[in-house]
């Protein structure tokens, strides 16, 4: 049974996850010039994965590998990792509150994909909130159309993978818990990281002077005194940010706690402020205001509908 106590310790939880998780997107903008996105990808895929596993032995949950769905969960993983490959990238050229507000248009597109592939029944009033959520981004994003960066839909695609990767959590939740999907996550990331290395860890394809770019294709292992620590107490990080957030969707209603995920926007603008002394514009207020009103519009409508076309659990 759940109670208002529960409930209140659920939301501290999803809180701190929610910072932890702002602390890890710093990490990253202190990092990305002394490593290469997929030797970061890999350390933080590999530490995290230890982490979770031993809070997998020291809860005495089962580690299962094996999957009743082999298409989809390949599919899964390919979507999010490479989502995170966007949102990650996003990072060398954006503020904080920007990638994070950006990315918060998932729940549009997972409803869209819900209707398309899950048969779910959307009504006009939900369909108004996802055209209002996008007027939100086109706000944040203030595309001059002579001259548009395309760069700036980076968070946007990641948020488009997220929610296919989301909508077929849900389809496969049914046989496959959170802990089996999550050991494929990161099974899966090592995999494409180990051959990202194969193909690219020499620096063969980094003929680049932009730092993104350079981000990307840039040799592994340069800084790795420097990189290392960081990239290792990322995927520490991650692994406790995922605790917090399993334990808030555990004990509290999850229609109370994930409302507070948005909180990671409030957190972002925060620590972006403090550490890399970036002031969003008052444009960039209106549309995140959008954004996270029609976001929370969309759950709550989900809610009296009982449809939970959010997924209860996210794995950001």
């Amino acid at each position: 049974m759940i109670t208002a106590q529960n409930n209140t310790k659920g939301i501290l939880f999803i809180l701190v996850g929610m910072v932890v998780f702002s602390i890890q997107d710093a990490l990253i903008k202190f990092i990305y010039e002394d490593s290469a996105l997929y030797e970061l990808y890999l350390g933080r895929t590999l530490s995290a994965a230890f982490f979770l596993f031993c809070y997998m032995k020291f809860t005495k949950q089962k580690i299962i590998f094996k999957t009743h769905y082999p298409f989809l969960t390949t599919l899964r993983i390919i979507c999010f990792f490479f989502g995170f490959s966007f949102f990650y990238i996003s990072l060398t050229y954006m503020s904080l509150a920007m990638a994070n507000a950006l990315f918060f248009s998932s729940p549009f597109f997972v409803s869209i994909l819900a209707v398309l592939f899950l048969n779910e029944k959307v009504g006009i009033r939900r369909w108004l909130a996802i055209l209002t959520g996008f007027i939100g981004v086109f706000i944040v994003l203030n595309p001059d159309f002579s001259d548009f960066e395309y760069k700036k839909l980076a968070p946007i695609a990641c948020a488009l993978c997220y929610s296919i990767s989301m909508t077929i959590t849900k389809y496969t939740s049914d046989k496959d818990n959170s802990y089996t999907q999550m050991t494929h996550l990161y099974i899966g990331a090592t995999i494409i990281s180990i051959l990202f290395f194969i193909f690219t860890g020499e620096g063969q394809y980094n003929n680049f002077s932009d730092p993104t770019y350079q981000f990307i294709f840039r040799e592994w292992f340069t800084n790795p005194t420097y990189a290392w620590p960081i990239i290792i107490l990322m995927g520490f990080i991650g692994a406790l940010a995922f605790f917090c957030v399993f334990n808030a969707y555990s004990i509290a209603s999850p229609s109370v706690v994930s409302l507070y995920e948005y909180s990671l926007i409030i957190w972002s603008i925060i620590i972006g402020f403090i550490l890399f002394d970036n002031v969003p514009t008052l444009r960039t207020f209106i549309g995140v205001s959008i954004i996270i009103g029609a976001g929370i519009y969309i759950y709550l409508r989900e809610k009296i509908k009982d449809q939970m076309i959010v997924t209860d659990t996210p794995n950001r």
